[in-house]
């Protein structure tokens, strides 16, 4: 399931050429992963009670279109599990109009706060912590 949020671009957070900061469109990114783990049932303080954090291996961002203040966008985001400890998270960022302005992928894992490593299937620990665990898709076959 892939899910979405809507973010106004706001004028404090343009750059010198009067476009969207580099270093924002990841904050964007992030506020979409903590609004659908928050959907999905699995706010921060449920995460951290269970033992696990999320944790951000690597990041690739592909820059497509400029943003501007007043601009609106939606940014998707869906997690893609497979077989091991790591899974993938790809992200859109478009503007209401459907023009694409950036890509996101990121690697990440769930940490065992306590052990200090990631977890075994982390999907599966996540679908379990859901209220609504189609969130985080089906187990892969």
């Amino acid at each position: 399931m892939t899910f979405s949020v809507r973010i106004g671009v706001r004028a404090y957070e343009l750059d010198t050429q009067g476009h969207l900061n580099q270093a924002v469109y990841l904050r964007y990114a992030e506020h979409a992963r903590w609004e659908l783990l928050r959907v999905a049932g699995v706010p921060n303080d449920k995460l951290l009670a269970s033992g696990v954090g999320p944790v951000v291996l690597e990041t690739t961002i592909k820059y497509l279109r400029e943003l501007r203040g007043g601009d609106e966008v939606d940014v998707t985001c869906e997690f893609v599990f497979g077989e091991g400890k790591t899974f993938q998270v790809r992200q859109e960022i478009r503007k209401v109009d459907g023009t694409p302005a950036a890509t996101i992928t990121a690697v990440g894992g769930l940490l065992d706060l306590a052990e200090r490593r990631l977890v075994p299937d982390p999907g599966g620990r996540l679908r379990a912590l859901a209220g609504d665990p189609a969130y985080f898709g089906s187990r892969p076959s």
